[in-house]
C-alpha cells in the first residue's frame, strides 16, 4: 500500500495532462463561466510552466528523469508519473492534429463539439486516475496502462 505522500504526489502528477486539456474548453468557459472552476487544480502547474522559460519541457524532463527512470522511487509513483506523461503526450498530439485539420473552421459547431467532447472525456479520465491514486491503486486505462507497464 503506497504512503500518503506517494498518493498525493500521484494525484499531482495527473494535473500535468489536465493543464494541457483545459484549452479544449475555451468556448465553454465563455458561454458558461461557472465551468472555470475546473481550472483551479491546474493553477500550480500552470504557474510553474509559465514562470520558467521552457517550463513545460523542463517539467517533463524532471519527471521523466527524476521519477520514471529512478529505480529508487516506488513503482506506484513511477507508474503514475509515466502514465500521466503518456496521457499528456497524447493530448499534445491531438491538439496539434485538431489545429491543423480544423483551423479553417475556427469556431464552427463541429470544432466546438469535438473540443467539448475531448474536454469531458479527458476530465473523466483524470478524475478516474485521481480517484485510483487516492485509493492507492494503479489506474487501469486500456492501452495506456499496458504501454506504461511495458516501459517500466
Amino acid at each position: 500500500m503506497p504512503s500518503l505522500g506517494a498518493r498525493i504526489l500521484g494525484v499531482l502528477l495527473y494535473m500535468i495532462p489536465w493543464t494541457d486539456s483545459l484549452t479544449f474548453g475555451n468556448h465553454l468557459y465563455i458561454k458558461y463561466p461557472f465551468i472555470q472552476i475546473i481550472q483551479i487544480p491546474a493553477i500550480p502547474i500552470i504557474l510553474i510552466e509559465r514562470s520558467i522559460p521552457f517550463g513545460s519541457f523542463l517539467l517533463f524532463l524532471a519527471i521523466f528523469l527524476g521519477l520514471v527512470r529512478n529505480t529508487k522511487v516506488s513503482y506506484f509513483l513511477r507508474f503514475n508519473a509515466l502514465q500521466s506523461l503518456i496521457i499528456n503526450i497524447g493530448i499534445i498530439i491531438i491538439s496539434f492534429i485538431l489545429e491543423i485539420i480544423f483551423s479553417p473552421f475556427a469556431n464552427s459547431l463541429i470544432v466546438r463539439t469535438i473540443s467539448s467532447t475531448l474536454l469531458i472525456s479527458l476530465f473523466s479520465v483524470i478524475v478516474y486516475c485521481v480517484w485510483s491514486c487516492t485509493q492507492g491503486n494503479e489506474p487501469d486505462l486500456p492501452g495506456i496502462s499496458e504501454a506504461t507497464k511495458m516501459q517500466l
